[in-house]
């Protein structure tokens, strides 16, 4: 009786988690970024075994640990991407707070493994770089904030985020860090711009940025050093910049030819920093362009569906996720070919590193779960509904 006078309850069809997340999610990126990792293990094929041979070790044995650890963060890179911005935003915090923690205690049990900076602790079987993993978080926490203040009677945020970031690059500041600290100014000066920050704030925020690089490079040897380097007109053609250069130039537009290349047996970070080098000199400018065209395409992808989003923290934190991936792949091409000072940066899941490749998976799966289509996710939904 009741069911004739108000009718039968409507039996609401839930479609299936995974072809949900197939339709919603952006292909072309996630494409992108499974390619990049094809390349990348294609390179350290070549760019590994010299390295693997003079420490005694099985001629592919980076190779192994470097498919081991990409499983690994393309396993974590699909898993987020399934997740909520709530979700998202709740392990963005999680994780800051742990790598910050990890951060804080470089100084009394980190190593330098021979390179001049604590950046690792070393776990024996892996080392262990926080500040991989504190870059994703810092985005999101700086955007939670940033949103937050938007509201009225909102916390201020942007102070909060500014009095953090400042925290956090003093820290990276100590190893010293200052690529790392780079990205993260980086990063908090996108969201803060996105999220309505006037341009004057910014540019005197350049200038202190500008001031501190000053003060850098008078106080810190291993600073003035790479800076001096930089500058100077001429290029040792035995240090790892100047490898690599020599290295671009022969490869020329086709390369030398796929295992025929040479910078990989001179240069300690071919796997690593440098590998772009080996990718120039081994399969020429045209392997280059499409590296840089799959980043691209990241970028651009991510910023374009972005521009729709209605949701401020997804908006903001998902525009300083694609812009800090995408710079850090500019920065370390750029130091490959002059550029750009030497940071010690790797290329996103192109360069050997197990910290890298799974903060990296981190990374493009918040950014995955950010860009998905959502009902009602989207600008123009507030203009429909206002017609």
């Amino acid at each position: 009786m009741t069911e004739m006078v108000y009718g039968s309850n409507p039996v609401r069809v839930t479609e299936p988690v995974l072809p949900r997340w197939w339709r919603t999610m952006d292909k072309w990126t996630l494409t992108s970024v499974f390619v990049l990792f094809g390349i990348g293990l294609l390179l350290g094929l070549a760019a590994s075994v010299p390295l693997a041979q003079r420490n005694g070790l099985d001629p592919y044995y980076y190779v192994q640990r470097q498919a081991f650890f990409g499983g690994i963060a393309l396993v974590v890179m699909l898993a987020i991407s399934m997740m909520s911005p709530d979700m998202v935003r709740r392990l963005g915090v999680m994780g800051f707070a742990l790598s910050l923690m990890a951060l804080m205690l470089l100084p009394l049990f980190g190593t330098d493994f021979g390179k001049g900076a604590v950046r690792w602790f070393s776990l024996g079987f892996a080392s262990f770089q926080p500040s991989e993993f504190l870059k994703p978080g810092f985005v999101i926490v700086t955007a939670w904030l940033i949103a937050s203040a938007q509201d009225l009677n909102g916390p201020p945020g942007r102070t909060v985020s500014f009095a953090m970031m400042l925290l956090v690059v003093g820290f990276l500041a100590m190893q010293p860090d200052f690529g790392q600290s780079a990205l993260i100014i980086f990063a908090w000066g996108v969201i803060y711009f996105i999220g309505g920050a006037p341009m004057t704030l910014i540019v005197v925020i350049g200038g202190i940025v500008a001031g501190a690089g000053l003060v850098f490079y008078e106080a810190s040897e291993h600073f003035a050093r790479r800076i001096d380097g930089f500058l100077s007109p001429d290029v040792d053609p035995r240090t790892q910049l100047g490898y690599a250069a020599n290295a671009i130039q022969e490869g020329g537009f086709f390369g030398v030819g796929v295992g025929e290349g040479q910078v990989k047996w001179s240069l300690p970070d071919a796997h690593t920093d440098f590998i772009i080098a080996v990718a120039a000199e081994e399969d020429g400018l045209i392997l280059v362009l499409v590296i840089l065209a799959l980043y691209g395409v990241i970028v651009v992808r991510s910023l374009a569906r972005l521009v729709q989003e209605r949701d401020p923290f997804a908006r903001l934190a998902g525009a300083g996720l694609a812009c800090i991936f995408g710079v850090q792949a500019m920065i370390n091409m750029g130091v490959a070919v002059r550029l750009l000072p030497a940071k010690g940066m790797t290329l996103p899941f192109v360069s050997y590193g197990g910290s890298s490749v799974i903060a990296a998976g981190i990374t493009m799966g918040m950014l995955l779960a950010l860009t998905r289509a959502r009902p009602r996710g989207q600008m123009g939904d507030v203009f429909k509904r206002g017609r």
